[in-house]
Order: C-alpha cells, then sequence, then structure tokens
C-alpha cells in the first residue's frame, strides 16, 4: 500500500501510539481523520479530526459517513485497567467492549467504505500479551488475543474485497497506558514507524521489538518453560 496516496482513520489519536501514527501519516503524505472521545484533545497539524468513541454504535456510524473516503483503518483505541477474569467483572466487561467488540465494531462500519475504496487496509494495535497473560492484566491478555485472532479471521472475510489485515504486536510503550510498569519501554514513535513500514510491506503481522518476537517464538514451545522463564524475571 503506498501511504503517500491513502486517506486514514486513525482512533485514539490524542496521545499515545495513535498520536504518532496520526502524525507519521501526515509526514507520509497521506489524508488523515485523527478520533478521540474528545477532539479537542488533538493538536495534530494537518489532519481532521473526528469525535469517535468506538464504544458508541452510533458514534462509530456516523464517523463512516463522515470519513467516507477511507481506504486505511487503523484501530489504536484500546484501555487497560488492570482487570483480572475473577475480579471485577464490570471492567473485565469494560476492557472488552472497547478492545474487542469496539475494533469490530470499527471493522464492520468501514468494510464497506473500504470496498468502495478500491480494498486498502484494516491494521489492529494488539500486543504481546495477545501471546501471553501475566498477573494483574489477565484480562487485558485476553482482549489483546482475541483481537489478534480476529485479525485472522477477518483477513479471510475481506480477501474478496481486496482488504488487507494486519495485527501489531508489541511489549509497553512509554505511554500513559504504560507508565506503572516499571520496564524498560518502546518509544511510540517506533511503534508507528513499524507499523507504517509493515502497511507499506502488505505484511499480515508487524512484531515491533526483540521482546515480543522472543514470545512469539515461545508459542511453538513448551508454555511451562516460558511461564517459568517469566516468573523468573518477575522475582529479579
Amino acid at each position: 500500500m503506498d501511504i503517500t496516496a491513502a486517506t486514514a482513520l486513525v482512533t485514539g489519536a490524542n496521545r499515545g501510539i495513535g498520536r504518532h501514527l496520526a502524525a507519521q501519516l501526515v509526514a507520509r503524505g497521506a489524508k488523515v481523520y485523527a478520533t478521540a472521545r474528545r477532539p479537542a484533545a488533538i493538536d495534530l497539524p494537518g489532519v481532521e479530526t473526528l469525535a469517535l468513541d468506538i464504544t458508541d454504535p452510533a458514534a462509530v456510524a456516523a464517523a463512516a459517513q463522515v470519513a467516507n473516503d477511507v481506504d486505511l483503518l487503523i484501530n489504536n483505541a484500546g484501555i487497560a485497567l488492570g482487570a483480572t477474569l475473577l475480579g471485577d467483572l464490570d471492567q473485565v466487561h469494560a476492557e472488552m467492549d472497547t478492545n474487542l467488540w469496539g475494533t469490530l465494531s470499527m471493522v464492520r462500519a468501514f468494510a464497506p467504505v473500504l470496498a468502495r475504496n478500491g480494498g486498502g487496509a484494516v491494521v489492529n494495535i494488539a500486543s504481546g500479551a495477545s501471546w501471553m497473560a501475566l498477573p494483574g492484566a489477565t484480562a487485558y491478555a485476553v482482549t489483546k488475543a482475541a483481537v489478534w485472532n480476529m485479525g485472522n479471521a477477518l483477513r479471510h472475510e475481506l480477501a474478496g474485497q481486496g482488504t488487507s489485515v494486519i495485527s501489531v504486536h508489541l511489549g509497553v510503550a512509554d505511554t500513559d497506558m504504560g507508565a506503572d510498569y516499571p520496564i524498560d519501554k518502546i518509544d511510540p514513535a517506533d511503534v508507528a514507524r513499524a507499523t507504517l513500514d509493515g502497511i507499506e510491506r502488505d505484511d499480515w503481522e508487524v512484531v515491533v521489538d526483540d521482546q515480543t518476537a522472543l514470545i512469539k517464538e515461545w508459542l511453538a514451545k513448551d508454555p511451562k518453560g516460558f511461564y517459568a522463564l517469566v516468573a523468573e524475571l518477575l522475582a529479579s
């Protein structure tokens, strides 16, 4: 995909990875709809801002009506509440409603738009947590595992209209969402750059960092060994 000729919509573009994605898309020559629940918080030059809460079906439908020239949909918006599956069920639902159902709602609304505009691409910002679960964020891991395999499923369903589907996986980025994690963090600008490069290569998966590449590698091995390694690292 030639990003210089693209018209992109980025969810959650007011901060973090989404903000860097919108800024770098503009720098590469794309037209960009930058969306957020509070669009006044978006301070990027060269973008068209839209109010969008991806958990609100009416807001999603309205965005698809306005941004009807989009051929690149980047589903970046997400939340991490630290919910556990046996903990506060309302928080589990909130993470699922945003990370999974909100993302699917965007794809369902924009798939016809992409078809009319030649196919284009859907990009879902997933996580290294798609392939592992850590204590204290188990619900988040479930949502991101679902986003990953949803991308695999959508790749079949959207192939006929020429729409590619890309999943982006990373460790902890240096954003507000990752602020409480006491580990080395990834520059969100690097995540955005790797994502856009992957779009132009027509990748199916973009694995941003070495940590996430190691997590993916362990999928082919005994999970007991992987989680023993994780426990050792957490204890150190």
